[in-house]
């Protein structure tokens, strides 16, 4: 099966990454009218990073070492351009704008994944 996790791994981390970020990016705009909610988003190069350090180690001692970040999960809250009144931060144009991105980025990496898991297929076919 460690082919298979080779072949695949990347893709599937960054579909779960993402995943992620659409989740949260949906809850903000949910909560576009919740007083004092705090919009929030994830940090794909970090979320990525972080599951890429064990797969990228160096195979040297005097190969430079990947810089990580001690936070693992990427959650960072937004900056707003405008706070509201009751202090929600929510800016609803902007959070779906980024969900508009979110949402196809999503989408290329599962077509990515479906491309990569067809070039696996045809190669066990022999073909």
């Amino acid at each position: 099966m460690s082919l298979f996790d080779t072949a695949l791994s990347t893709h599937a981390q960054s579909l779960t990454a993402r995943s992620q970020r659409v989740e949260v990016l949906a809850q903000n705009i949910a909560n576009a009218d919740t007083p004092n909610f705090k919009a929030r988003d994830v940090d794909f190069k970090q979320v990525f990073r972080n599951t890429q350090e064990d797969v990228m180690k160096t195979t040297h001692s005097q190969h430079m070492e990947l810089p990580v970040d001690t936070s693992t999960d990427g959650m960072m809250y937004r900056i707003p351009f405008n706070v509201a009144f009751d202090g929600n931060t929510v800016e609803l144009n902007v959070e779906q704008a980024q969900y508009g991105k979110a949402a196809a980025e999503y989408q290329a990496t599962v077509n990515f994944l479906q491309d990569e898991i067809g070039g696996l297929r045809k190669a066990l076919r022999g073909e």
